[in-house]
């Protein structure tokens, strides 16, 4: 019997067809929505050394630093031209009292950090510090307000104190803070899974919640917020009927958690440590994303045929193991090359629906689940992850033009087909057409003919990114082992490209 099992785990990875030429035709003419930046959206909560170490040190710190924040991470996520950033949660926004993180930083109150590991923070990162840090990076603040265990009134005097700007209490108070002119704040989460540990509620009872609380999240002086519902974790499909019936367009937008996960209980497996068995299941449970999506759209569709309510899954990624010597509960997990293509072929995923998905997160921005960053003192190393974000930054606001693929798949575990090969394609506003590609296939190259459609190409030019083994990444030691280098592997035809795409790679193309 375990010969059997171990011959069909086996067979599950083998190619469904002979090896066959792949060919993907671009359709320009069909090319109407928008990739919207904020699909390229990051999230950052008190969580292990996200926040403190990772983001921020404080000014007296001997590390490098603006302002106490970190000057190696600041730069690394200027390249990356993040467009919104999420904050202070996640889980822990539902137990954060604003009022605890402003004024000076001596005389703030500590707090025990219940979800994550028990860690005492100081609240020396709070309100101000976040905002700054939106304005240093030039990205959308993106609110998560405390419905779990806050006050009416105190999300209301939140959304006074940050963007109010004269003859209120809270603008005068924070003017007594040091910020004279109020903030431009546009994405305000009215709670975060308030269906677990944002309050454990019924639809009903949160929908009935977020009418309340919405209302008194008032638009100041211009600011006009955009305000996102806490919607549904992964195959939850009746919290979002619930809230598009009894909420509707009182909601600007709702959320959708999704996480590529082996299970919830237990062990979830070894970032680094997987057998190539595993990796092709995590390719099929990452691509599942799709058929979620088209479920809960479909729901909204029907009570929002105009589309007007954004989908925003403003939690994604893959969610391994902590690594071993890590403190429990921090959530610190190493990024490898496997990593890297479930960024790819998710950010593929979502270029398809920008008709509705008008913002995605990825958990987390350093130091925490699939994170773009980590650091340990005063070192810090780019993942994997951080590179495709990199790489694929070019499709930011640029039109999607829609793609026929056809190509060799391959059957994994759970009855999963996915295809070997993804790819997405947009044109800029200066006519320059970007081709990001994947290759999931772990032993063989494939051969892609590239059917523009007409647009006409004088030159092309590249990046890669691969690595001799899947489960490479990027330590202290050796922070180079994954990193993008020059793409020679496409010439141009009278119709378009031919692409020799190296096994288990990822690539980025220009044509002009």
């Amino acid at each position: 019997m375990k010969n059997t099992i171990l011959g069909l785990a086996f067979f599950a990875a083998m190619p469904l067809f002979a090896q066959q030429e792949v060919s993907v035709t671009v359709h320009p003419d069909q090319g109407k929505n928008i990739i919207n930046k904020e699909i390229y959206g990051q999230f950052a909560e008190h969580l292990g050394t996200c926040i403190y170490g990772g983001l921020w040190v404080g000014e007296d710190s001997s590390i490098p630093n603006v302002q106490g924040y970190r000057t190696d991470v600041l730069e690394a996520l200027k390249k990356l031209k993040v467009p919104v950033l999420r904050w202070p949660g996640g889980c822990f926004a539902d137990e954060y009292h604003w009022r605890d993180g402003i004024g000076p930083r001596d005389k703030r109150p500590r707090m025990v950090n219940n979800n994550w590991g028990g860690t005492v923070e100081d609240n020396s990162f709070g309100t101000h510090e976040f905002l700054n840090l939106c304005e240093l990076l030039g990205c959308e603040p993106y609110i998560s307000g405390n419905v779990g265990s806050g006050s009416v009134e105190e999300m209301a005097k939140w959304v006074e104190y940050i963007t109010a700007e004269q003859g209120s209490p809270m603008a005068k108070l924070r003017k007594e803070n040091g910020r004279e002119k109020p903030w431009k704040v546009k994405y305000w989460g009215v709670g975060n899974e308030s269906w677990g540990c944002g309050g454990s509620m019924r639809p009903e009872y949160y929908a009935d919640l977020y009418r309340r609380y919405s209302t008194y999240c008032r638009n100041y002086d211009g600011n006009v917020l955009f305000k996102i519902a806490s919607g549904a974790s992964d195959y939850d499909y009746d919290w979002t009927e619930v809230l598009m019936k009894n909420v509707g367009h009182r909601m600007d937008g709702i959320s959708l958690h999704y996480y590529t996960v082996t299970g919830w209980t237990g062990s979830k497996g070894s970032a680094t440590k997987f057998t190539d068995d595993d990796y092709y299941w995590t390719i099929g449970k990452c691509l599942e994303i799709e058929d979620v999506l088209k479920r809960h759209i479909a729901i909204m569709d029907k009570y929002d045929p105009e589309k007007q309510i954004g989908l925003m899954v403003d939690e994604w990624g893959t969610w391994w193991d902590e690594e071993p010597g890590t403190i429990k509960g921090h959530l610190y997990q190493q990024n490898t090359l496997r990593d890297a293509f479930v960024a790819s072929m998710t950010l593929d995923v979502f270029h398809r629906y920008t008709d509705r998905i008008k913002m995605t997160n990825i958990a987390q921005v350093v130091n925490v689940l699939q994170s773009m960053i980590l650091t340990k003192d005063d070192k810090m190393v780019l993942t994997p992850t951080y590179h495709v974000f990199e790489m694929y930054n070019v499709h930011q606001d640029a039109t999607y033009l829609p793609v026929d693929l056809k190509c060799e798949r391959k059957i994994v575990r759970d009855d999963r087909i996915v295809p070997v090969v993804s790819a997405t394609v947009s044109r800029n506003k200066d006519g320059v057409v970007h081709v990001s590609m994947s290759n999931i296939d772990l032993k063989e190259e494939q051969e892609v003919t590239l059917d523009l459609g007409g647009i006409k190409a004088k030159s092309v030019t590249g990046r890669i990114l691969t690595s001799k083994n899947v489960t490479d990444y990027n330590s202290f030691e050796h922070p180079d082992v994954v990193v993008p280098v020059e793409f020679k592997g496409a010439k141009l035809t009278k119709d378009g490209l031919k692409i020799t795409l190296p096994a288990k790679s990822i690539i980025t193309l220009e044509l002009k």
